[in-house]
């Protein structure tokens, strides 16, 4: 431990707070960073106040003035250098994701990956900023839109993806020339410090060390940012609690929030799917990260056909799981990030017993230090209340269906709208779920589960998700404010629609 924390130039305290250099001491007191597989103590993790809120705002405002000058491909080339630092530190920092998170190792350099390539998404969408021309109804009139950089953009990030969220937000709000202030997770200051160290010095060699400012810290720190006018546009992600206080507090100033909250995702399985995919795709949905995605799979609803041989082989399948050490290589699923993470599982657990549920596996909490449990099947029907709920632990509810309709209606009637797949070999099955009497999550899979989206994609969901879209695609919109532009190069001032005013 002690050495990726050298490697990473961590100590046994570390300031959480940076503006355009560290704070020594800052004033928001002291936060332990706990390894979920012990329970032990990593480090200390000094945390800002509001006053240094302020700091690191004013910083970023201050980065923002000159950054925003920089030409895009410039501001690429930038963030290229980024994704080659974070190359070069890929198994420190995922080692590190590792030990905060609970998640096992290929899971947390698989997390640092995706940093490495929206990295690179960023440095080629640095060249394709593109606006419209449109065509006038005046002559002589040439008409355009063009995209112009926002400002500062606040990231408040959960502790499931302490990083790869981080850099969602920031290298694309970079490239579109906005600077960043960022609150991480109490659950998992030392990667934000880590990932912070390692980005500095780019910044500093070419003129904005305030480009992306850090501030571990308390809920004080997420209320602050909602409410600064200063900050144009708040992502935030987490619960669906946290992401309605947020967007409410935002909207309220009239600023822009880009939410990616809860999930309660389902997966289909009709009685003509290759039941050895949708296994594995159940498996790895419902246990990997210990079920603390929010594209997790939830609920499984099975056609009758083949819904007592699908729960069997789960059951086989979960017996198999190999739980420990997420450091380890053969762990497939390490701990839950805490106890209250612990407490809530159990709770869903025996809520479920009381309406009906039936648990085919697991549950349990094994008896070994950190907060380790079993992952949990449990027999349910769609009229149960907590199936409608996100529990953030690796339970999954069987449901049983009757038809392809059935399924659609049932995993729609939740307040979540994420992540969503159907297995299945039949194309008017798997277009029928595609089409707007299908899914309505943000993502809908065919033959494949709900976890493991590409940076190539916008990511999101509708509902109660928070209809926040991050990462690929065209989300880079939400980081710029649009402009319409129209040059009148004759020598007359005809007006719009043929209105004709003084003459």
């Amino acid at each position: 431990m002690s050495d990726i924390l050298k490697q990473l130039g961590l100590g046994p305290v570390n300031s959480g707070v940076y503006t355009d250099s560290w704070v020594e001491a800052p004033g928001g007191g002291d936060l332990v960073s706990i390894n979920p597989a012990t329970g032990e103590a990593i480090a200390t993790v000094q945390m800002g106040s509001r006053n240094d809120y302020d700091r690191a705002v004013e910083a970023a405002r201050h980065a923002f003035e000159v950054w925003r000058l920089m030409p895009a491909p410039k501001r690429g080339e930038v963030v290229r250098q980024i994704g080659n630092a974070l190359r070069e530190n890929k198994a420190a920092l995922g080692a590190l994701v590792t030990m905060e998170t609970g998640k096992i190792r290929a899971e947390g350099e698989g997390e640092v990956q995706e940093m490495i390539d929206i990295a690179d998404f960023a440095v080629g969408l640095s060249r394709q900023l593109y606006g419209l021309t449109i065509h006038s109804e005046r002559p002589s009139h040439r008409m355009y839109e063009q995209w112009h950089p926002l400002g500062v953009v606040g990231v408040i990030s959960a502790f499931n993806f302490p990083v790869a969220v981080w850099s969602w937000n920031a290298l694309l709000a970079a490239v579109c020339g906005d600077s960043v202030v960022w609150k991480p997770s109490e659950e998992t200051p030392l990667t934000a410090i880590a990932t912070t160290r390692i980005v500095e010095p780019i910044l500093r060699e070419h003129g904005v060390p305030g480009l992306f400012p850090l501030v571990a810290g308390g809920r004080e720190i997420g209320v602050a940012m909602a409410e600064d006018r200063r900050i144009p546009l708040v992502s935030a992600t987490g619960s669906c609690a946290m992401g309605r206080s947020v967007g409410e507090t935002v909207a309220r100033r009239l600023g822009r929030s880009l939410l990616e909250l809860g999930g309660n995702n389902a997966i289909i399985v009709l009685d003509d799917a290759r039941l050895d995919l949708a296994l594995r795709a159940v498996l790895f949905g419902a246990v990997g990260t210990a079920g603390q995605r929010c594209t997790s799979t939830r609920r499984v609803l099975l056609q009758k056909g083949i819904a007592g041989e699908f729960a069997a082989k789960l059951v086989s399948a979960y017996e198999t799981v190999a739980i420990g050490d997420p450091l380890e290589e053969g762990t497939l699923m390490g701990p839950l990030v805490n106890e209250r993470a612990v407490r809530s599982m159990t709770s869903a657990i025996a809520l479920a017993k009381e309406q009906g549920g039936e648990l085919l596996y697991g549950g349990n909490r094994l008896d070994r230090p950190g907060f380790f449990v079993e992952p949990a099947i449990i027999r349910a029907n769609a009229g149960m209340g907590v199936t409608h709920e996100e529990t953030f632990a690796p339970i999954v509810y069987l449901i049983e269906v009757d038809s392809l309709e059935e399924a659609i209606r049932i995993q729609n009637d939740v307040p979540q709208g994420l992540s969503s797949a159907i297995f299945t070999d039949s194309v008017r099955s798997s277009e029928h779920f595609l089409s707007a009497l299908g899914s309505d999550c943000g993502i809908a899979n065919v033959n494949l589960g709900t976890s493991g989206a590409e940076i190539g994609g916008a990511f999101g969901g509708e509902k109660e998700t928070g209809g926040g879209r991050e990462s690929g695609s065209d989300s880079w919109k939400a980081y710029m404010r649009r402009q319409t532009n129209t040059i009148n190069y004759g020598s007359e001032l005809p007006l719009a629609q043929g209105i004709r005013f003084g003459d």
